[in-house]
């Protein structure tokens, strides 16, 4: 079976769905995890978290830590709380930050069209990866992001525009990368990912392989105030089953202007535009789907 390469950029360490999407790519059998790049505050831990979720599940996968802050000066500087945890497994510690970059540079290059970048942090390692090498845009397959919210209804409810939160916290970034020429830009936003939502005593049987209780075990910190939202694991479940949403074309566009607004996405629905915005999930098929990869393979991670 041919298998998809996948890219991940991802913020790991504090809200658990990035160590659930991870835990989803581990067990896909279609994907091919070429690489994990973190970022985002302590960027050197969140890679540590990383490495040690791949070690529970058997793999060996190549982790580089990128950007530590974003584009511009910015007082804001989140931690990683899971990091906590690591003192219980076992993983790589040397690592140095600032390395995302020419790591996803060299691989696309390696790999022209052929790889699938995920996103799933802010979006600084990308930006500064388009912005070091112009061409890198239209040598990926596709850019999969979780950002955005896509719903007036939403955003009168929630706090805005800190709730969209990988666009918020680094706007310059988010633009820089919308603005590029990536073939395809699929971007999952918080009106179809606040549909999934599960508290932790509904997960039965998630949390019993050996990978999954390190998923848990970085998550506690998260999970003790919080529910999970599989906002991420739904960007990463829709590059290997697309049908899991329904979507729209046109274009996304950031504004970089209005300081109440700044990082706020707005969609402009056309024909043929390269951008695609996801409009609906499927909320049992993608939980059936999520279980089935989850809870499918042995502690050994033997499914990919």
């Amino acid at each position: 079976m041919s298998r998809k390469k996948v890219l991940l950029d991802t913020d790991i360490g504090g809200d658990i769905d990035d160590a659930l999407c991870l835990a989803y790519l581990l067990c896909q059998p279609a994907c091919e995890l070429v690489g994990i790049t973190t970022v985002g505050g302590e960027v050197e831990k969140r890679a540590m978290v990383a490495d040690a979720i791949c070690r529970a599940a058997g793999r060996s996968i190549p982790v580089y830590a990128g950007a530590d802050r974003q584009l511009l000066p910015s007082p804001l500087y989140p931690k990683p709380a899971g990091a906590a945890r690591l003192s219980g497994w076992e993983h790589e510690a040397a690592f140095a930050k600032y390395q995302a970059a020419d790591f996803m540079r060299r691989t696309i290059r390696e790999h022209p069209h052929e790889i699938s970048l995920l996103a799933v942090g802010h979006l600084t390692n990308i930006a500064t990866l388009f912005l070091v090498d112009p061409e890198i845009p239209s040598l990926i397959k596709e850019l999969n992001i979780m950002s955005g919210v896509f719903s007036e209804e939403l955003e009168a409810e929630l706090e805005m525009p800190m709730a969209n939160w990988n666009a918020w916290l680094d706007p310059h970034a988010c633009a820089i990368v919308y603005n590029a020429d990536v073939p395809l830009i699929r971007t999952f936003g918080l009106n179809v990912t606040t549909k999934l939502v599960l508290r932790k005593e509904q997960a039965d049987g998630w949390f019993e392989t050996r990978l999954m209780k390190a998923v848990e075990d970085f998550g506690s910190p998260w999970l003790a105030k919080h529910d999970m939202t599989l906002h991420d694991p739904l960007a990463a479940a829709c590059l290997f089953e697309p049908q899991l949403c329904e979507y729209q074309g046109g274009t996304v566009e950031v504004e970089l202007m209005d300081e109440r607004r700044l990082g706020s996405m707005t969609f402009h629905p056309s024909s043929g535009g390269r951008c695609e915005i996801a409009m609906a999930v499927n909320r049992d098929a993608f939980f059936e789907h999520y279980y089935a990869m989850v809870s499918g393979g042995k502690d050994e991670g033997s499914r990919g």
